[in-house]
């Protein structure tokens, strides 16, 4: 193609190359394996073709209703095709009595039939008789005639050009064990299948082809991690762990928290340095199990750290391991950026000398100022709201790469976990502690306001404390503050006999520090604010939620919000209030929510409502690699197949330097500038 075609498919598309273009996969297809009668179009017909010949061309209409008619027949019946534009190519390019092939969507006008722009063309050998692929374009490339059809020619082209000497991908061994089609026949069909299992078949080939070598790059190179990298080796479990399970523990372990306490137990003695991430739905115990970890480091002579993402998180941690190990005799410290400069240097000298056991704090551990004399684990609290680049100074804050254990409160759905964590070890704390009960969930309309109001008077007057949160998001910040001031007006008059705090981003975090402070203690019965309360508040005698504007958060945000009630118990309440006009999306998210309280059905189905790019609660941290065919809301099984069929090629053969493997080595090699940052560790 000549240069300007080229470079637009450059910057729109990223095809630089012929392995790009034939990689450049179909979004749907239609049915072109039969051609219809005239006749026989109805209502319920999408695209379709038919053959015969141009009968006669008569222009009508003017101005922007100016069109041009051709009379086209199939021998028994005839239709009208229309054209609003392109009249003089029309007249041009096509003839009477000559045969084509019309194809398009019919549509219902005036009471009959007609095409409207439809593709015509001569029959010929190369026709497309069967599935024809639709390629997604933009509309730069729609205005320079790159339509899905010129795409689609360009691809006839260029598989055309192949031969089935097309070098392969994957080790013959791999493709008879796994019943896969070759690649070249893969390509073909993919583009223009000849049926519909000859496409299952190309599309599992290209799938599982793409899935597999993502798998074998992350698993690969933890397993190399884990031959070269050393940890710490805790021997054994010593008084302080001992004093604080036996003697000071509020409460019994469930079977979840023991089994992950086992597996953290099994990485830190066995000579290899851990990289676990424990998953835990809200309120599950997630805290206490990592608590007892940093206890395993202590009793066994190293320092460790616990960093969370807010102040008033680290704050929390802080306060509630104080109280549970006060009186043990080990020394815990606060350091955040409000920490005062006499109390930095002093715990910074403790930190130099060993003397300081336990450290919480913030992103301010993570300055180079800080330094560990044996730092052993390290843990970090709501993982996805710190960066790799940041993760890693911590790493190198000691001579041996400490301990790691990452902890997230947000159920990750199994297909992301195996690739955005697949090169970690994975706990899940699946099963909430006894005594609390499900937060109850109900969808509410804007007009039912008063007895919306009705029922938070009775839960105040009995003594417990609500949050009422509103959206502020960043597209529409002004609109959305007015919102969350108003609300806050309404509600302080509405319950004048209440004191009420009010707490949002725009606030400098002595304000927050000091309104949050007044609902922890119980001296403000209702709290009004934004997402900022989504991680990180924990109040037991609080049981009513109540989310403004529901329809404007998602799942997760919705589940997370939901997590800071039901923490006492007393019986909770989430209560979600929309307007009556909801998509049909937003309709099954806020069904989902009063229907479960299990994170990880919820995240599942954040995963097929919205995809994996916008998970997490963050917008930029969707996956570190772009998947051209595969599907990770769908094509769950085929993810599991190569993720099982990489560790049985690594299991025999960890460097890939067999000559069978040498394919798989060089396709790494190829393919490693779209695997970055696999490890979410080191």
């Amino acid at each position: 193609m000549g240069p300007k075609r080229a470079e637009l498919l450059n910057k729109e598309l990223e095809i630089y190359t012929l392995d790009d273009l034939v990689h450049y996969f179909p979004y749907k297809y239609i049915d072109r394996s039969r051609f219809y009668q005239i006749s026989e179009i109805d209502s319920t017909a999408a695209y379709i073709q038919i053959k015969g010949q141009i009968l006669g061309f008569k222009e009508a209409g003017q101005g922007r209703s100016h069109r041009m008619i051709a009379l086209f027949t199939d021998g028994r019946s005839s239709i009208e095709l229309i054209f609003f534009k392109g009249i003089k190519y029309v007249l041009d390019a096509y003839q009477l009595n000559t045969e084509y092939i019309v194809f398009g969507k019919p549509n219902f006008f005036n009471g009959k039939y007609s095409f409207v722009h439809p593709d015509i063309e001569k029959p010929t050998p190369d026709s497309m008789t069967g599935f024809m692929p639709l390629y997604h374009t933009t509309e730069k490339m729609k205005n320079k005639f790159l339509n899905s059809k010129a795409i689609q020619k360009l691809i006839y082209t260029a598989v055309k050009q192949m031969d089935k000497a097309i070098p392969e991908t994957l080790p013959q061994y791999i493709i008879s064990k796994y019943h896969l089609m070759d690649l070249y026949t893969s390509l073909v069909q993919v583009h223009f299948p000849q049926n519909m299992n000859l496409l299952d078949n190309a599309r599992y080939r290209l799938k599982f082809e793409e899935l597999f070598y993502i798998q074998l790059a992350i698993l690969r190179q933890a397993n190399v991690f884990k031959s070269k990298v050393c940890g710490h080796v805790f021997k054994q479990i010593g008084k302080y762990f001992n004093t604080f399970y036996h003697e000071r523990l509020p409460f019994e372990l469930t079977d979840a928290q023991k089994r992950v306490l086992r597996e953290i137990r099994e990485d830190v003695r066995n000579g290899k340095q851990m990289n676990r991430l424990l998953q835990g739905d809200v309120g599950s115990g997630k805290t206490i199990v990592a608590l007892l970890s940093m206890l395993m480091a202590v009793d066994n002579g190293f320092q460790t750290c616990i960093v969370a993402p807010t102040e008033i998180l680290a704050t929390q941690h802080y306060e509630e391991m104080c109280r549970l190990l006060d009186g043990i005799g080990v020394e815990i410290r606060l350091l955040t950026g409000s920490t005062k400069k006499k109390a930095r240097e002093e715990l910074h000298a403790k930190l130099r000398d060993g003397s300081l056991s336990i450290l919480v704090g913030t992103h301010a551990i993570l300055e180079d100022c800080v330094v560990f004399k044996d730092l052993g684990l390290v843990v970090i609290d709501e993982q996805h709201r710190f960066g790799v680049a940041q993760r890693a100074r911590l790493w190198a804050k000691n001579l041996i790469t400490p301990h790691v254990l990452l902890m997230t409160a947000t159920p990750i759905p199994r297909t992301l976990a195996m690739t955005l964590y697949g090169d970690l070890d994975v706990s899940v704390i699946d099963e909430l502690p006894p005594g609390r009960k499900p937060v109850q969930t109900d969808h509410i309309y804007e007009d039912k306001r008063v007895l919306l109001y009705r029922f938070l008077r009775r839960q105040m007057e009995a003594g417990h404390q609500i949050y009422v949160v509103f959206p502020l998001i960043q597209e529409s910040e002004k609109s959305d503050l007015k919102n969350l001031e108003s609300g806050f007006e309404n509600l302080s008059k509405e319950f004048s006999e209440f004191a009420i705090s009010i707490v949002h981003g725009k606030m400098k975090p002595s304000e927050k520090d000091a309104e949050m402070q007044k609902f922890v203690s119980g001296k403000t019965k209702m709290l009004v604010a934004t997402t900022v309360i989504e991680v990180g508040v924990n109040v037991p005698n609080a049981s009513v939620m109540v989310i403004e504007n529901a329809e404007r958060f998602g799942l997760s945000q919705l589940h997370q919000l939901r997590g800071r009630v039901g923490r006492g118990a007393e019986q909770s309440f989430c209560l979600l209030m929309t307007k009556y006009e909801l998509s049909s999306d937003t309709r099954k998210r806020i069904e989902i929510m009063t229907e479960t309280n299990d994170g990880f059905v919820i995240a599942e189905t954040d995963l097929k409502l919205r995809g994996p790019g916008d998970l997490e609660g963050t917008m930029q941290s969707g996956l570190p690699f772009d998947l051209r065919i595969a599907d990770l809301t769908k094509d769950g099984s085929i993810l599991q197949t190569a993720r099982d069929a990489a560790s049985a090629v690594l299991a025999e053969d960890i460097m890939l330097g067999s000559a069978a493997n040498s394919i798989l080595s060089t396709q790494l090699k190829k393919r490693s500038k779209e695997l970055v940052n696999w490890s979410a560790i080191s």
